[in-house]
């Protein structure tokens, strides 16, 4: 927990970036949720994935840094000045240099499928023409479509992403019955990919919409979209953390470890 990152011979690392600060909820990895801090949770369904050879929490606060490595979990301190997760998780895996796959997993997604993870990696696995993949789910709300908080994206018939959009898209000019796709915020990236995507500068597009996956399709990077059923809804607020627990009260609902 010294700022040392661990390099090592296995294939795939998922990393959790993880920061104090946010506007709308400071101190959101260490929340309790059901007895535990949010972070924790997110870890230990990570830990639950087959096809991460390594799991590291990445931060730069050290109430985070000690709190996850009391419960046992690989810490890297990074970088005060970075803006995003992404840049994060970056700094990571420019030091783990023998780690073919990242995957770069939030760290305010408690009931994220591990499966979801281990399909990440066996896609960059399988198709060495795929350098980013990331997920999304048909709305269970048609509705909460229309929140510029619930990030869309639209999809060719390769599922690859033709963009992503804070708005409605496509527009419906008439009732359709369209199968909106809410975009989950889970990236896997082949390890060059990432650290190419983090040095190119924000666009138009990306600047606009204020959605870094943007970032990729304004570089002509093709980024592939794992089209699920089912999602895992985001802990944005603390209106969000209530609501998430009082669902974890109902058994029948859904469980943390289930």
């Amino acid at each position: 927990m010294q700022g040392q990152f661990v390099v090592s011979m296995r294939k795939s690392v998922g990393i959790i970036p993880a920061r104090w600060s946010s506007t709308r909820f400071p101190g959101k990895p260490l929340h309790l949720i059901a007895g535990k801090p949010l972070l924790r949770h997110v870890w230990e369904r990570c830990q639950r994935a087959e096809k991460l050879h390594a799991l590291i929490v990445a931060t730069d606060d050290m109430r985070i840094a000690e709190a996850a490595f009391d419960w046992g979990a690989e810490v890297a301190v990074t970088s005060p000045k970075h803006r995003s997760g992404t840049d994060r998780v970056a700094e990571v895996a420019r030091h783990a240099k023998n780690f073919e796959f990242v995957i770069n997993i939030q760290g305010d997604e408690p009931l994220i499928d591990p499966r979801l993870i281990d399909d990440l990696v066996e896609k960059l696995q399988s198709d060495r023409k795929i350098d980013i993949v990331t997920a999304a789910h048909p709305f269970l709300n048609p509705a909460d479509a229309e929140s510029p908080h619930q990030n869309k994206v639209v999809v060719d018939r390769n599922n690859c992403a033709l963009y992503f959009s804070r708005s409605v898209i496509p527009y419906p000019a008439k009732p359709s019955g369209f199968r909106y796709l809410r975009h989950q915020g889970v990236y896997g990236f082949r390890r060059d990919a990432l650290l190419q995507f983090v040095k190119w500068k924000p666009g138009p597009l990306e600047r606009a919409e204020s959605l870094e996956q943007l970032r990729a399709l304004e570089n002509g990077v093709k980024v592939h979209v794992l089209v699920t059923r089912h999602g895992s809804p985001g802990v944005d607020t603390p209106a969000d953390a209530k609501a998430l627990e009082q669902k974890l009260a109902r058994p029948q609902q859904g469980s943390l470890s289930g």
